[in-house]
């Protein structure tokens, strides 16, 4: 499948998508607190996107070849949790590390992106691993540009990410995204510089590192979905949508409670 060139009413629908998708993660911070349980995030998640967004949420009985329908409308990965979590009836705990990633589709158009929450007071490695995995993202997001290869964005993540003492998993990618979930192309999150596809103006994709503390090696649970790091080290993920424009590139999902970009981002 080729990969899709939006034009600027494509655009502007993924920017309205991408922003609502930031502003379900907004309302949730303050609720992402010890004795919640993932369930009721997901309740208060499912309300704002239905009910004051008029919006869809994708997740929600998404099912891909081989995969039984998703049965929520966010998803919640948990400490070793790497992805795709289920939320469910468990309360969090004081020093759980949470991420959520929330999709939502608004007149046709997808907005994907998920953020790290630290529930209570977490450790100083809990931190120093999501802090790490925010600036991998964003250092893949700066070598956004027309004439730069996905190569480059792989490479610059998995470079910093071990650099630092931390593992790229490698078996889920970014993606292209549109008026489908998932297009092409796929985002690797490891690479060698020039490799890979060519960036062109109108490309959008998702950048959204899944960074492990202990080794790369990842299994899937018996719920079907929910992934775990194989040896139980804790792991993180960010995810932001990203348009390829003519200087550079648009981060999509952003809105008022985004949290800033890395110091380097300004002079890059």
């Amino acid at each position: 499948m080729a990969i899709s060139i939006k034009s600027p009413s494509d655009v502007e629908g993924m920017r309205v998508a991408g922003r609502l998708a930031s502003e379900v993660l907004d309302m949730l911070m303050p609720h992402v607190v010890p004795g919640v349980t993932t369930d009721h995030l997901d309740k208060l998640a499912h309300h704002h996107i239905v009910n004051v967004q008029g919006a869809v949420p994708a997740p929600l009985n998404y099912a891909p070849p081989g995969y039984t329908p998703y049965p929520k409308s966010i998803c919640t990965s948990i400490n070793h949790q790497v992805c795709h979590g289920i939320p469910n009836d468990r309360p969090l705990k004081n020093g759980d590390i949470v991420n959520i990633d929330v999709t939502v589709i608004k007149d046709g158009w997808h907005g994907d992106t998920s953020r790290m929450f630290i529930v209570g007071t977490g450790s100083i490695a809990a931190r120093r691993l999501i802090q790490i995995t925010y600036e991998a993202m964003w250092k893949g997001i700066v070598k956004v540009r027309p004439g730069a290869h996905l190569g480059d964005i792989g490479n610059a993540i998995q470079t910093f990410a071990e650099t630092n003492g931390f593992s790229i998993v490698r078996e889920f990618c970014g993606h292209g995204i549109g008026a489908r979930f998932h297009e092409e192309p796929q985002v690797l999150h490891y690479g060698r510089p020039g490799g890979l596809e060519e960036l062109k103006t109108g490309m959008m994709f998702t950048i959204e590192p899944m960074i492990n503390a202990g080794k790369r090696e990842i299994r899937e649970t018996g719920d079907g979905w929910t992934i775990v790091t194989r040896d139980r080290s804790l792991s993180a993920q960010w995810e932001h949508t990203v348009l390829v424009t003519d200087s550079g590139y648009e981060v999509m999902t952003l809105s008022a409670g985004s949290p800033p970009p890395p110091a380097f981002v300004s002079g890059a």
